[in-house]
């Protein structure tokens, strides 16, 4: 991300410390993230030279997932993902749990075990309908942890992104939480109680 903002306004030198806590190869996107949220802070480094609505080309040029980052909150996303159209926020918080198997997803290799698949092209929902064309390909552990969500009383699940990581969504904080006690007890090592955010809230910046 810095390469390429550095072609459009000059930079200082800069020291990053990043500290990972999103699990690799899970499909949560946590590398585009850090890349998104390094380049929302960019602009206060420059001295105003490097104008926010350069931001979107330089998160295309990063990786065709990391402007859905600069967006934050619901988008529909079309071509690879870099045109969207932000959605509203859901009316209320919905609570997930998320589990992460041991085994993880490299991106690249999902994507090419889903091009030798042909099937159907989906019309974007109307609803909030959970679908995800990965789970074509999906590792056979992300569908038996499905299986034991919806057991647990998940209302509905899917794969995160290009896996291996999945969620599912509960009626409330207390739900989510017994589900993610019990899938632990099971043996699920990576297991993670969350709720949804507003596009305000995922896009809060805190004070350098």
């Amino acid at each position: 991300a810095l390469d390429f903002a550095s072609e459009y306004a000059q930079l200082p030198p800069l020291r990053i410390h990043l500290k990972k806590q999103i699990p690799a190869e899970a499909g949560l996107g946590g590398g585009s993230s850090d890349a998104a949220g390094l380049l929302r802070v960019l602009p206060e480094f420059s001295l105003g030279r490097l104008a926010p609505e350069l931001l979107h080309d330089i998160a295309v040029a990063v990786g065709a997932d990391v402007p859905f980052f600069l967006v934050g909150g619901r988008a529909r996303g079309e071509g690879y993902g870099e045109r969207l159209t932000p959605l509203s926020d859901m009316p209320e918080r919905q609570w997930l749990v998320v589990l992460k198997p041991e085994v993880g997803c490299a991106t690249g290799e999902a994507y090419a075990r889903l091009d030798e698949r042909p099937y159907p092209w989906r019309e974007f929902p109307d609803s909030d309908e959970l679908y995800n064309d990965f789970e074509r390909v999906m590792p056979c552990d992300s569908d038996d942890w499905q299986e034991r969500l919806l057991t647990h009383g998940a209302r509905d699940v899917l794969l995160c992104g290009s896996g291996s990581a999945i969620f599912g969504r509960f009626a409330d904080e207390s739900a989510a939480q017994q589900a993610a006690e019990r899938l632990r007890s099971e043996g699920a090592q990576s297991v993670w109680t969350c709720h949804t955010l507003t596009r305000a809230e995922s896009l809060v910046v805190r004070p350098l």
